[in-house]
């Protein structure tokens, strides 16, 4: 009897620490809900195949912001991938790249063209390594729906690299998760000078399934 008393008095305490955890494991996933999310996938379906990319929402939020607006418009549907940089097409630039440069449909004015501030790199932590996708600008604070992918690392597009003499570098915002092979497929396309010759259609630009 003493062994089954023993075992009785245990059960509440047992319980209580059950519901405990329960309690504790449902305020994380209600506040996790409650958190703004971090990233964001975007399909970018082309005529050579898909590529998927990862935005950072968290420190890149203005450029990731920018971009999204015009994948929901469907601003990219329709669009083309319009520039390959090369190592061997740069003959004017000291500092050489290598990436692949795409937008909106030619003539197509897209949801909002209004120009962005330009996420710094040395703010937002982000650099252009590998697969990183990020905004084309002329001068800081104009970029508007152009975007490029890098092809291996490029720390010249960084802050403080020289590819642009400002050094400002550009508003890296994301990475691309799948489809590296169509990335380097488009970049070696063909092309006249840094003009792909034709362009690389994008069929559809969409927001990946959470």
């Amino acid at each position: 009897m003493g062994h089954l008393h023993c075992r009785t008095g245990a059960y509440p305490a047992r319980r209580r620490v059950y519901n405990s955890g329960v309690r504790t494991l449902l305020f994380l996933a209600i506040f996790a809900a409650a958190l703004p999310a971090q990233t964001a996938r975007v399909v970018l379906e082309t005529e050579l195949g898909s590529i998927e990319v990862q935005l950072d929402l968290k420190n890149a939020p203005v450029t990731s912001a920018n971009f999204l607006k015009y994948v929901d418009a469907g601003a990219y549907d329709g669009g083309v991938f319009h520039r390959t940089v090369r190592l061997d097409n740069q003959p004017r630039n000291r500092i050489r790249i290598e990436v692949i440069q795409g937008g909106i449909q030619p003539g197509r004015r897209g949801p909002d063209a209004d120009p962005i501030p330009l996420e710094r790199t040395n703010k937002s932590g982000l650099k252009h390594v590998d697969g990183t996708i990020s905004m084309a600008r002329d001068r800081p604070d104009t970029a508007t729906s152009d975007f490029f992918v890098c092809i291996g690392d490029q720390p010249a597009l960084d802050f403080g690299g020289m590819r642009n003499p400002d050094g400002q570098g550009f508003a890296a915002f994301g990475r691309v998760v799948s489809g590296m092979d169509v990335v380097r497929k488009i970049q070696q396309a063909p092309a006249e000078g840094q003009t792909l010759k034709p362009p690389v259609k994008i069929l559809r630009v969409r927001r990946a399934a959470p």
